[in-house]
This record gives structure tokens, sequence and C-alpha cells, in this order.
């Protein structure tokens, strides 16, 4: 029997909002020390305005602590007491606009899978948040993108199609994409690939996500009014 599969990104793609990165930054000062904060809250800055060369805001974030003398044990730490407080008032979250509407409607044409470089640390919590810890199926934490993404997608693969959604296109796509997988990217970000598809938010795809999901299984989705136009 085919499985269709659907594989979200977590953060900056079903997780939206500054929340978890400044709780990071504020984690990194605390342990630190002042200078330190300030270097992490500029290298925010920096990402935020594209003048950043990082991956993403985290990696941004790192290595401004790096330059400033602190080691990988010490970012750890911070990093996981930052995840503690996931989706909560000290790092608070938001979903896409619709998101469970969405992956309701999904949930019915594809298994919806979220897999993550974040540790298991406040995921239930943040999927409860965002109203869609009854339509994920499968929650894979610490994968170790990009290169930890290879397993997941090919088990999926074996099943079925499958699409990769994604705002990081070297730890999110670029895997998925090498073993046959379709694609979507998600942001305005760095983009070094072809996705399948793509759109300035989630938001923007939920149209193409639907149809691709219904033309795997031969169904035709309904129209639905919260929708929006895809971004070529």
């Amino acid at each position: 029997m085919t499985v269709v599969s659907v594989v979200f990104d977590f953060d900056g793609t079903i997780a939206l909002g500054r929340g978890p990165l400044d709780a990071y930054a504020q984690c990194v000062g605390e342990l630190a020390g002042p200078h330190v904060a300030e270097a992490a809250v500029d290298a925010v800055r920096d990402f935020s305005t594209g003048t950043s060369r990082h991956l993403d805001a985290y990696a941004a974030v790192r290595a401004a602590a790096l330059a400033h003398g602190v080691d990988d044990a010490l970012l750890s730490r911070a990093y996981l007491h930052s995840r503690e407080l996931l989706a909560t008032d000290a790092a608070p979250i938001h979903p896409p606009a619709g998101l469970a509407e969405f992956m309701t409607e999904l949930s019915g044409l594809a298994r919806c899978v979220v897999a993550t470089n974040a540790p298991t640390i406040g995921l239930d919590r943040a999927l409860q948040v965002l109203g869609i810890a009854d339509l994920v199926t499968d929650v894979h934490a610490a994968v170790g993108k990009p290169a930890g993404l290879d397993a997941i997608v090919a088990a999926l693969l074996v099943d079925g199609p499958t699409l990769a959604i994604g705002d990081i296109w070297d730890n999110d796509l670029a895997p998925a994409q090498r073993l046959g997988a379709d694609t979507a990217f998600v942001g305005v970000g760095r983009l070094l690939g072809t996705p399948t598809m793509r759109g300035a938010g989630l938001t923007d795809l939920y149209d193409d996500i639907l149809s691709w999901a219904a033309h795997q299984v031969g169904a035709a989705p309904a129209p639905s009014a919260h929708r929006t136009t895809v971004e070529r």
C-alpha cells in the first residue's frame, strides 16, 4: 500500500516567532556575561536584516559567542535551557495562519512528519500550542541535519511519494532532493537549489502542498477560502 508523506521542519517552518531565539541569546548572556549577551543580540539583529553569512540565527549567535571566548559546552547548556522554555511566555511561538486547518486536511491525504535538529525538550508542549499535536504521525528530534535527514526520508520513500518542507535549503531540502523526494522551500533566505515549490511563508504553499498530496493519491482537494496564492 502506497503511503504519501510530508516532512515538516520545525523552527521557522511551522513554529514562528523570535521567542525561542531571544531565549537562547538571553541564556547565553546569563551564563557568559553582559558583553556576550550584547554580541548575541547584535548577531540576531544582523541575521534578521540579511547581513549575516550564517545559515540561521542560532548559528549566528553561536559564532558571536565563540568569538568572545565562549566554549561549546556553555553554549550547549544555554541552548538546552532555552528549549526548556519553548512555547512558554519566556519563549513564545505561534503557527502560520490556518496551520491546524491545513494540516487537518493534509492528514487525510498524507502522513505528516516533523523532523528537527532541536532536542525533544519542549516539543510536545510546542505541538500542543501550535494546535497540531494530534495531526502529526511521527516526530524526529535531534536529527542532525543535513546528514541525519537521509535515513528518515529514505524510509518514507520506500512507502511512497515524499515531500520535504523547510526554510534552510542545505539542511531541510537538499538531502531529500538527492534521494528523489519533492521539496518545498519556505521563506526568503538563501536558496542554493531548485525546489519543487517555494513561498515566502508556509501559508503561501497550502494550496500547492494539498494539490501535490491529492495528486499522489488520485484525489482532488476541496477549495478552501483561507489559502493564499502561491508565490512563484
